[in-house]
């Protein structure tokens, strides 16, 4: 009876586990490829969990430590799949990571091969999936790559329709399998689609366990792809919430040369679209601006508001753009940055409080400064070029109680 009534308890706490939700915020943490791409391994992954610690990025909300391409070995006579020699006990890794008060992520694509030509999971989802729960694992990114070649276009050669029906079925099949896996082993999985923005997954990832999709392609550590992701998320609003989120890629903040400024609004912008923030940098030689704004807390609190509600694009003014959030408890965000393309000039501008809606005073923080701000209707504004005037109000007075 004992052994009986435990297996009962067991069962219940397992079901319990697997109805978990996740990404009720987006998920924050550290992917590999950004910098490191090919060349990570397990000394490096242990060394970013250490740093998440050690930098206080952990105690500003960053979980994930995100293992991307390359990990991948061969399959044995059963189709299992082992890590290659950069990672001799993928276990092991997972057990240190969680040790670290941390989360472990993992890569693979849905066709045979992945991006860097590692072994991909065509054939071999549900086993895959399992495999990843066994080893510890709480998030996968799941990457097309040669799903294209593999699939479409030997399957479905130049026919839009069916080459979508193939992909959704492919991320669905994969979905089906991280819940399986969840239910048997009582780990939930976040499960991020990385297709691209290919046919908008926005419309129908959510339905496939999607809890995260990219919306474009990849981002580099250029103000230019910056702003273009950034600009293509407009429109994508209604479509974020907890639990799934509109993914515009992997910071790249502190990458390449990126100024100050183009870090500072690049966060900042993240912040207000909802976005993840999985950071892509060299964590052990983060220099400390870098981290002062990786670790920011004011912004990220923009990112993690619980009202899940992504910043919107509400009007343009020569070369100076406002967004805004809507925040938990009627709060505002405002965004103003300043997009213009000589980097070294900056561009006189008046805020319109009323083209946002608002009365014509808003008492707010400044919170790259930390300092109270009283906005103003028609206040001018010079902004470095760009960079990034963020504001929060945590009673935004409207224009139509006044």
């Amino acid at each position: 009876m004992r052994l009986l009534s435990a297996l009962f308890v067991l069962a219940l706490a397992t079901s319990s586990v697997a109805q978990t939700p996740v990404a009720q915020t987006p998920p924050m943490g550290w992917n590999s490829w950004n910098y490191f791409a090919g060349k990570v391994d397990d000394k490096g992954i242990r060394a970013a969990a250490d740093q998440i610690v050690a930098t206080g990025m952990k105690d500003a909300g960053y979980i994930y430590v995100n293992i991307d391409d390359t990990w991948q070995g061969q399959r044995d006579a059963n189709g299992v799949i082992h890590s290659n020699e950069k990672f001799p006990d993928m276990k092991a890794l997972a057990e240190y990571v969680h040790s670290r008060g941390l989360k472990i992520g993992i890569y693979s694509g849905p066709g045979t091969k992945t991006c860097a030509g590692y072994a991909g999971s065509l054939g071999h989802e549900l086993q895959d999936a399992k495999t990843y729960a066994e080893w510890g694992i709480d998030y996968l990114k799941y990457d097309l790559c040669s799903f294209t070649a593999d699939v479409l276009e030997k399957q479905a050669p130049n026919d839009k329709a069916a080459q979508m029906k193939l992909m959704t079925d492919a991320y669905e099949k994969m979905g089906k399998a991280l819940k399986e896996a969840t239910a048997a082993t009582g780990r939930p999985i976040v499960y991020s689609l990385c297709q691209y923005g290919w046919d908008a997954p926005w419309e129908w990832a959510p339905a496939l366990g999607g809890n995260l999709w990219r919306t474009t392609g990849d981002i580099q550590a250029r103000w230019q792809s910056i702003y273009d992701i950034a600009s293509q998320q407009s429109g994508l609003e209604s479509y974020a919430g907890p639990g799934h989120w509109n993914d515009p890629d992997m910071l790249e903040v502190g990458n390449g040369k990126l100024s100050l400024a183009e870090n500072r609004t690049h966060f900042s912008w993240w912040a207000m679209l909802a976005a993840p923030l999985l950071a892509g940098n060299d964590l052990p030689n983060m220099k400390p601006e870098v981290k002062a704004i990786l670790t920011n807390k004011d912004v990220i609190a923009i990112d993690q508001d619980p009202l899940g509600k992504q910043g919107k694009h509400a009007y343009s003014d020569g070369e100076v753009e406002v967004w805004t959030r809507e925040l938990q408890g009627g709060a505002l965000a405002i965004a103003v940055i300043d997009v213009g393309s000589d980097r070294y000039s900056t561009h006189p501008f008046h805020l319109d409080l009323a083209r946002i809606g608002l009365a014509r005073e808003q008492t707010g923080k400044d919170l790259w400064t930390g300092k109270e701000i009283k906005l103003t209707q028609g206040m001018p504004l010079e902004l470095p070029s760009h960079d990034v005037l963020l504001v929060r109000i945590d009673h935004a007075k409207s224009a139509h109680t006044m």
